[in-house]
């Protein structure tokens, strides 16, 4: 009777225990026996998490889905354990690791792009500078060249000019040589006056001496008797002082007369003739150019300068 009575109060002890094993046990059992599925879920997502070798080739993997359900407890388990755990974050890290290196990845292609860019627009610089120095040069040759062009053009003009006056003589200066008694004979003051002109002349070019030779003697005597005198200034002027021949020039007038303004006048009366030699010194272009006139040209009273 006695152990009955124990039986009796135990048995509601008993089965709390085997409702509390079992409530453990059951969900442990049902956790254990999906490890395949579980890790043919998980090892799907991990290879196409893995980003190829060829970014160029690479293509975005599908969104990642979570299983709907998992075990007995579904998406929570009170009672996971670190390998379950691993097994559903494993999937999500690998996802972050394969947008690290994309970030990565495109953060080279910019960087990339940006150096090819730099380099692009130094070059296209440095040859925007060369084409610019080139062009200088260019107008600063061109400047040159028209420079040149116009002192050649100034110069051809000078040349026209020079040349067309070359046979067009203008008067500087003149002087009378006289003499006495018709002697062919320089006196101290008619030496003193060709030394005076010829000092003005020397160095100088483009001039020529035209000398007109008179004598009171009519006839072919006052022509010789001229001429003698013209010859006498011209020997002075060639041995003294080396005036060449080709630039002196006279004539023998005799007692010629010459139309004056005396005579211009209506003064019709013969006038003597004196034994002189008028020398008038005259240049052409070649003096004029850039040289001034002969010195000691200083006019004598009566000289006619145009």
């Amino acid at each position: 009777m006695k152990t009955n009575v124990v039986v009796r109060r135990l048995f509601p002890s008993q089965i709390a225990v085997l409702v509390l094993a079992s409530a453990i046990g059951i969900p442990a059992w049902a956790q254990q026996s999906q490890p395949s599925s579980d890790s043919s879920q998980s090892a799907q997502p991990s290879q196409s998490a893995q980003p190829s070798s060829t970014p160029q080739n690479y293509t975005p993997a599908a969104p990642y889905v979570p299983p709907a359900k998992e075990g007995f407890w579904g998406r929570v388990n009170p009672f996971a354990r670190k390998v379950w755990v691993r097994k559903q974050t494993d999937p999500i890290n690998n996802r972050l690791s394969e947008l690290d290196e994309v970030n990565a990845k495109n953060a080279r292609d910019i960087q990339d792009v940006d150096q090819r860019a730099q380099a692009g627009i130094s070059k296209a610089q440095a040859a925007a500078d060369a084409a610019n120095q080139t062009a200088t040069a260019a107008g600063t040759q061109a400047q040159n060249a028209s420079g040149i062009a116009q002192n050649a053009s100034g110069h051809v003009d000078r040349l026209n000019t020079t040349v067309n006056g070359l046979d067009k003589y203008k008067q500087v200066t003149d002087v009378d040589i006289t003499f006495r008694g018709g002697s062919p004979v320089l006196s101290a003051d008619a030496k003193k006056q060709l030394d005076d002109l010829a000092a003005g002349v020397t160095g100088q070019d483009g001039y020529i001496l035209e000398m007109e030779a008179r004598s009171p003697h009519t006839g072919s005597t006052g022509i010789s008797s001229s001429q003698r005198l013209a010859e006498s200034v011209e020997r002075y002027l060639l041995t003294e002082h080396q005036i060449p021949v080709y630039r002196m020039h006279f004539v023998a007038l005799g007692n010629a007369q010459v139309a004056s303004a005396d005579t211009d006048n209506g003064d019709n009366k013969p006038k003597r003739t004196p034994s002189e030699v008028h020398i008038r010194l005259m240049e052409n272009s070649l003096a004029a150019q850039g040289a001034a006139p002969p010195q000691g040209a200083a006019s004598s009273p009566g000289a006619d300068r145009p």
